[in-house]
């Protein structure tokens, strides 16, 4: 009897900075030519992940700690005069076109599909990307997902207003299994037993004052951690099942959204790294019974 083959995932969080743990994590996973049938992420996820695709074992935290004190890479100078406090050009023209150059060949070519989710700022829904090609389009898609409120413009590609796309689907496991990704690897960017509280009545109003022009973002980060945590609910079920495996930090190092610390940020990938390499024979099992 042939085997029925069931479409494994890679689902990658956001959390900006604290991607760096995922880093570490997808950096062992390329070590062991630990492969899956598609990749989404979201926010830091995707424009970390996509060196997943690239297959650029150690890029992510090599430019990351190069530039992360850099006031172009990011600051509330650039902030205050550009409205991003990731700086675009920077970020997404001159490291991946000049100064760490991204493998474009190499991620074309890898046929595992890579997606993208963002917020659309109108309605406050998810949307989902795929980025085939990482070209100007893509990155475009890639660079609104990670604008965080307050952090960062809106960014308009296609029609679309967009925005941060942990807003709206932090944990995209749901929409995934819809695709057909019947079982996934979660790496998640919060230790065990986090749950995401309320904004403060004090966050809402300034997010309901900076927003004013997209009402319908404003009241989705009101109501963010109902979703969060029902995903977060739901993973747990799916674990007991045996249809999702997961990784997240196993000790809280408190890293910040906006770190520029570099020790930091080494420190939080090489906990990716250790914690992957600690479940690599998980891993490889789970991915291994994926063939039934």
């Amino acid at each position: 009897m042939t085997p029925i083959t069931a479409k494994t995932g890679l689902i990658l969080e956001g959390g900006a900075m604290r991607g760096m743990y995922t880093a570490g994590v997808c950096d062992v996973l390329m070590e062991q030519n630990i492969t899956f049938d598609g990749c989404i992420g979201v926010s830091a996820g995707a424009t970390f992940g996509c060196n997943f695709k690239s297959r650029q074992i150690g890029r992510t935290i090599r430019y990351n700690t190069k530039y992360s004190r850099d006031p172009r890479y990011a600051s509330f100078r650039s902030l205050l005069f550009t409205g991003n406090y990731f700086g675009t050009k920077l970020c997404y023209d001159d490291i991946p076109n000049r100064l760490d150059p991204f493998d474009y060949e190499t991620y074309q070519s890898n046929p595992m599909p890579f997606y993208i989710v963002c917020t659309d700022a109108d309605t406050g829904e998810a949307l989902y990307h795929r980025a085939d090609t990482c070209d100007a389009r893509d990155l475009t898609y890639m660079r609104a997902s990670a604008s965080m409120p307050l952090f960062s413009r809106i960014v308009e590609v296609d029609g679309y207003h967009l925005s941060d796309g942990g807003t709206a689907d932090s944990i995209p496991l749901a929409w995934f299994r819809k695709q057909g990704y019947a079982r996934n690897l979660i790496v998640l960017t919060r230790p065990e037993g986090y749950r995401k509280s309320t904004s403060s009545p004090a966050m809402n109003a300034l997010l309901r004052l900076s927003l004013h022009k997209y009402p319908a973002l404003a009241k989705a980060l009101e109501q963010r951690h109902i979703g969060y945590n029902r995903t977060l609910d739901e993973i747990a079920a799916a674990e007991q099942t045996g249809d999702v495996l997961v990784l997240r930090p196993s000790r809280d190092l408190h890293l910040g959204r906006i770190e520029k610390d570099p020790d930091k940020l080494r420190e939080m990938y090489n906990l990716g790294r250790s914690d992957a390499e600690a479940k690599l024979a998980q891993i490889r099992a789970f991915i291994a019974k994926s063939d039934v």
